[in-house]
This record gives structure tokens, C-alpha cells and sequence, in this order.
């Protein structure tokens, strides 16, 4: 989002303080008040993306490509909306370029395309029941069907707001935008917007950004570097208490699980 907020949080204090998220870990989105409808949203886009590739009895000069170059489960429309969001969210400064560029979306997209993203470690033969808030997830979808699901609700609310799709809209009404999803604002009758924000799509955003580089996101270290955090290095239990409260020389250049392949 934009660097300041209007209650004077400063975005870059803000990811300086996040120094414990781990790319491994596993994400356990608190999703609530799920309902059957949201499926609905997944399974459009699904078949609409079908239809979209499937064989057609009049020449075509272009070639049929269901994802980007570059992507293993955002489709275009995905793609471009998670472009802008991380965009949106990590402007280029002089601390780090902009979010594409840290590979912030190429994280996300691997996420969802890999085991997390299609929901090995849930259980997803229901009952589908509205469950309370210690239960967890408990929508009928995968996190990647939900991811996408809210991508095209966020469009459509975009689309009645501001008459355009997410990806269209300048840096301050998407940063608005973002803003109102975060505090409920912004709603849908088929998918929990706020939910999907704040427990989905933002915690990705945080992962994408401190996770080892070996998982697409933190290009070149370069989250690391700006928090002062060595890598993994940080696990050797000496230096962690002899450089407890003190900045880690190893900090300046840290090392990833490839430097130690």
C-alpha cells in the first residue's frame, strides 16, 4: 500500500517488524462464515477458462495459452490482478524494487499451485457448516479456488465502484481499495472479501516477501537485507545469543538454503 497511512503507520516500519514469517511454514487461513455460494465464483471462472481454450471450429491466428509465461495457476486476469496488488502493496523505493520484481507474484502463484494451494492438508469431503472462529478454514474450497474466487469478486466490486478491473485502477484507488477490503468495506454476497483479504491474500503477501528466495519471492535477499536478518545463519543457537539486541555482521550478506546446496 502506500508508504504512509493515514494514522501514521509507516509501511516499511511495518515489514520491518514481521521477522519471524517462514517460507516453509505452512498458512492456516482463519476463514469464517463460509457458505456452499462461494464454490459458485471458482467453478464460473473454471468453466469460462475452459471455453476460453477449448478447440474452435473457426481459424485463429493466436495461439491458445491458459496460463502466462512464467506461471503455474494464475491465469491471466489472476495474474495481472496479483501484479498489481503486490505492486500496490510494495511500491519501488529506495529500500526495494517493486513487488513483481522482489518475485512476490511468483511466489504466490507457486504457493497456490503447489501442495498448500490445493489443500493436501485439508480435509475437504465436508459436511460444508458455518464453523466458529477456533475451527479455521472452513470453506468447501482449496485455498487456490478460494484465492481465485476472491479475485474475481474483488474485480467485480471494482467494476461497479470504479467501472474498471482491479489492475486498471491508479496506485492511490487501488491502495484505497485495498484498504476497504481489509476493513470489511467492501462485500460480496458469494465470497467473505475481508476474510479472503486479511487471512488468504495478505498473509501470501507477507510469506512472498520473507520466505527463503528458493521459493519464488525475496528476490536477491532483498527483504532480508532490509531487516537486518542473516538467513540461515539466525538458527545457530551461539550467535544468537552472543548477537541478541545487536546487528549480525552475517546480516549484510545472507545466506539462503541454495548457498548452502
Amino acid at each position: 500500500m502506500s508508504k504512509k497511512d493515514p494514522i501514521g503507520f509507516d509501511r516499511r516500519d511495518i515489514l520491518k517488524q514481521i521477522v519471524t514469517v517462514a517460507g516453509s511454514a505452512p498458512l492456516s487461513p482463519n476463514v469464517l462464515g463460509a457458505t456452499a455460494a462461494a464454490a459458485t465464483v471458482t467453478m464460473q471462472a473454471d468453466a469460462a477458462s475452459a471455453q476460453a481454450s477449448a478447440p474452435s471450429s473457426a481459424p485463429s491466428s493466436a495461439p491458445s495459452s491458459t496460463l502466462p509465461a512464467g506461471y503455474q495457476s494464475l491465469g491471466p486476469d489472476e495474474a495481472g490482478f496479483v501484479e498489481a496488488f503486490v505492486n500496490v502493496m510494495c511500491p519501488a523505493d529506495n529500500l526495494t524494487p517493486n513487488g513483481v520484481d522482489c518475485g512476490l507474484a511468483t511466489f504466490i502463484d507457486r504457493q497456490l499451485a503447489g501442495g498448500f494451494g490445493q489443500g493436501e492438508n485439508l480435509y475437504m469431503h465436508g459436511p460444508w457448516k458455518q464453523g466458529k472462529p477456533q475451527l479455521g478454514y472452513q470453506l468447501p474450497l482449496t485455498p487456490a479456488q478460494f484465492f481465485k474466487a476472491g479475485i474475481a469478486a474483488a474485480n467485480a466490486a471494482c467494476q461497479t465502484r470504479f467501472g474498471m478491473d482491479f489492475d486498471e485502477l491508479v496506485p492511490a484507488d487501488a491502495d484505497l481499495f485495498l484498504r476497504d477490503l481489509s476493513a470489511g468495506k467492501v462485500s460480496d454476497p458469494r465470497v467473505p472479501l475481508s476474510e479472503w483479504f486479511n487471512d488468504l491474500a495478505y498473509p501470501l503477501f507477507v510469506q512472498a516477501c520473507f520466505a527463503d528466495p528458493i521459493y519464488g519471492g525475496n528476490n536477491d535477499k532483498v527483504f532480508w537485507r532490509m531487516i537486518g536478518y542473516p538467513g540461515l545463519p539466525a538458527t545457530h543457537t551461539r550467535d544468537m545469543v552472543e548477537f541478541r539486541g545487536k546487528p549480525f555482521p552475517g546480516a549484510k550478506d545472507p545466506k539462503s538454503i541454495v548457498d548452502f546446496s
